[in-house]
């Protein structure tokens, strides 16, 4: 499980396997002209393998590679040039991780919306922080995290998975952007399904625009006082808990919350390369192993 050429070994062999157009026989999507010792599948299943092992410094990584796997990585190019392609690669990390959720979610009915709070720094230093504020579109903001009754300066991830666990869609909105918002942009994405939240997505206007556009079935608990208040089903509640259970695994295991970004480009793909590789681990286990895809904890090789 610690060995690192081993894991990735099985990281990029499971990659090339997903057949996808983008990448050509070498696994290199780069421009002419650009050396292909090191190829770009190989950048992608070295992010992804860094993160399945909870090796979140690139410097202790490479210091690693250089004095225990010098031989099985002869051609890795420098530190400094592997970050600045991961962050090239961002599209194709993405193409990787929907292609891996589609082995899953041909079939499904069930979905799961939520969303949870992701600091860049704490509110005490929000106004002298320059992390991530290269641009006014892609800034950090002061938001507030109801189920945890706590002020935040970041953003919030929002997703949306399947009942057995697998995200089907993905995004980093500022903080102080309702939930909402970012449902209101599934109508293209999702159909014929029931979706459950919380009740951060209780709107009567929004359940009717989303079943009449999209045939989705907005599932959400009510508010006590409400008239006519009846309890949420247990199903649905437990259900609902399948995401908090991964948004949990994603801050143990992968530490989705520790940042060591300076710009809104090297934070996203940070974001998405820990979810890549969660949805990777599930697939091995599903297709390689036959176990269980949400023990995370365990030998890919």
């Amino acid at each position: 499980m610690h060995n690192i050429k081993s894991n990735f070994d099985k990281v990029f062999h499971t990659i090339k396997s997903l057949n996808i157009p983008e990448f050509n026989i070498d696994g290199n999507i780069r421009r002419p002209g650009m050396s292909s010792l090191f190829t770009d599948i190989e950048v992608i299943s070295l992010v992804i393998v860094a993160e399945y092992m909870s090796l979140d410094s690139e410097n202790w990584l490479f210091k690693k590679i250089k004095n225990d796997y010098k031989d099985d990585f002869p051609h890795i190019i420098d530190r400094t040039r592997f970050n600045r392609l991961k962050r090239q690669l961002f599209p194709f990390i993405e193409k990787v991780r929907q292609q891996l959720a589609a082995e899953f979610l041909e079939f499904e009915d069930y979905f799961i919306i939520d969303s949870m709070p992701l600091e860049v720094c704490k509110i005490a230093r929000e106004k002298r922080s320059q992390v991530c504020r290269e641009s006014f579109e892609t800034a950090p903001d002061k938001g507030f995290c109801a189920s945890q009754n706590f002020y935040f300066y970041g953003y919030k991830l929002q997703g949306i998975c399947s009942a057995n666990g697998i995200f089907h869609s993905i995004e980093l909105t500022k903080a102080s952007i309702h939930d909402t918002t970012f449902l209101k942009k599934m109508n293209g994405q999702l159909s014929d399904c029931v979706l459950i939240g919380d009740k951060g997505y209780l709107s009567s206007s929004l359940q009717l625009d989303l079943f009449h556009s999209a045939n989705i079935k907005l599932e959400t608990p009510k508010r006590t006082n409400q008239k006519n208040y009846k309890k949420q089903e247990w199903v649905f509640r437990k259900t609902r808990k399948r995401l908090e259970t991964l948004f949990s695994q994603l801050c143990d295991q992968f530490m989705i919350r520790r940042n060591y970004a300076k710009s809104f480009q090297g934070f996203k793909t940070r974001i998405l390369a820990k979810i890549t590789a969660l949805t990777l681990v599930q697939y091995i286990n599903k297709f390689d192993f036959n176990r269980p895809i949400n023990n995370l904890k365990v030998n890919i090789t």
